[in-house]
């Protein structure tokens, strides 16, 4: 059974107004971060995580580049590596013509 989660729990902290506080400095500065965070999602940043959860080893770094490759000749389309990305860098998309 799940409990019922009290509205008041956490509390409401008064809003910053004005440029010149400390906080809203805080938070602009907190808001690009974010902004650039979430700009960054669909980007690989070459963690190997795919390649060590993909069943058919496809999925190797260059060596000269660095850069990750899927070899979709062997490939079998589990999807694995799109679900452990933590980027979400890779989507499935169905092959035409199947």
């Amino acid at each position: 059974m799940v409990k019922e989660c009290k509205r008041d729990f956490v509390r409401r902290s008064k809003r910053k107004r004005g440029s010149n506080t400390r906080g809203s400095r805080l938070l602009k500065k907190m808001a690009i971060q974010e902004a650039q965070r979430c700009l960054s999602l669909r980007e690989c940043e070459s963690c190997e995580i795919c390649s060590l959860f993909c069943p058919d080893l496809c999925i190797t770094r260059h060596e000269k580049t660095g850069e990750v490759q899927i070899d979709l000749d062997y490939c079998k389309g589990c999807g694995i590596c799109a679900v452990v990305c933590p980027k979400g860098a890779i989507q499935m998309e169905l092959e035409e013509g199947i």
